[in-house]
Formats: C-alpha cells, structure tokens, sequence
C-alpha cells in the first residue's frame, strides 16, 4: 500500500473539532447528563480530542462493534463485541463515531442504545461517505463529508494501519 495522500490536514480537523465541540457545549446544558459513547476503534483519537473541547459536564463510555474483517469489504452483518459498562438510563448519549459508510451500524448503535432508555441519543461522526448511505440515519454533529475513497488517520485505518496518523489521508486498498 502507497503512503497515503492528504485528504483533510490535521490544522482543518483541529478547526472542525473545536467547532463540533463548542455547537454540542451550547446545545447541551450544565445541568444535563451527557454520556460520550465511543464507538472502538476508530473513534478513539476524535472522541479523546472532542472531550478535551467541551465546556459541559460528560463522562466516556465505549462500545465495540465490527462488520468488516481484517481487509476493505464490509461484511453486511453488524455485530456487538463490547457493550456499554455503565448505566446510561435517563442519560443524553451522544455516540461519537469515525466514519458513516452505509448507515447499518450508526442505525444498528441507535436502537441498542435506544433500549437501555437513554433521556436521549444523538450522533457525531467524523466522516461520512454520503453517496454509500444504504438506511436512512442522521447525524446530529458532522465533521466532513467525504467522497467514496478508502481512508486512514485521526483514528480510521486499513487492516489496522494508519490510525495514528494525525491527518486523514487516501490509500488504495490492496484487496
């Protein structure tokens, strides 16, 4: 696989953050109970940074799930790995996410999320790749829309590589 080719630099994403996190500062109040949910792994790198960004109270939970193997092909099927530790009944969750592809897992996280009666949930991603979307489900807080390129860094990697890049980049699958 090639070095990867700058798509979004790290002085653009650091702008975004700072910008999704004081929009959800404002919307949320002092009062509220805000629990950020990670989505593992690829969240890890923009929630730490959005975190840091907020002015209002919050506390972090992960959440694991996968429907891609160790290659670039979806495998259609979402799956639970790791739940939620803590209670988050009558809580606000916000689940912060890397990348919106088709929408099966950000609508598979909503509902499961859903049933532990959460006071509410919204969503936050990174990146979304609009022209994939095969459901229906929005994102209330979205840093960059993307064109359909495979892409690592700030946390999104192929075959596990990349993630630590603090940029996003391009890279053409090998597979």
């Amino acid at each position: 696989m090639s070095l990867p080719v700058v798509l979004i630099s790290e002085e653009e994403i650091q702008q975004r953050v700072a910008a999704l996190a004081e929009r959800i500062s404002d919307e949320y109040g002092d009062d509220d109970e805000l629990v950020l949910v990670g989505v593992l792994k690829g969240s890890f790198i923009f929630l730490a940074d959005l975190a840091r960004k907020l002015t209002i109270p919050r506390t972090i939970e992960f959440i694991a799930v996968s429907s891609y193997g160790s290659g670039s092909k979806s495998t259609g099927a979402v799956r639970l790995v790791m739940d939620v530790r803590g209670n988050i009944e009558d809580k606000h969750v916000l689940i912060v996410e890397d990348i919106v592809d088709t929408g099966h897992t950000l609508k598979y996280l909503i509902g499961m999320l859903e049933s532990h009666r959460p006071a509410s949930v919204k969503t936050c991603a990174l990146v979304r790749k609009a022209e994939r979307a095969e459901v229906d489900v929005s994102v209330d807080y979205l840093g960059f829309d993307i064109g359909d390129e495979w892409v690592v860094g700030y946390g999104l990697d192929y075959a596990e590589q990349n993630r630590t890049l603090p940029y996003i980049g391009v890279v053409k699958p090998t597979d």
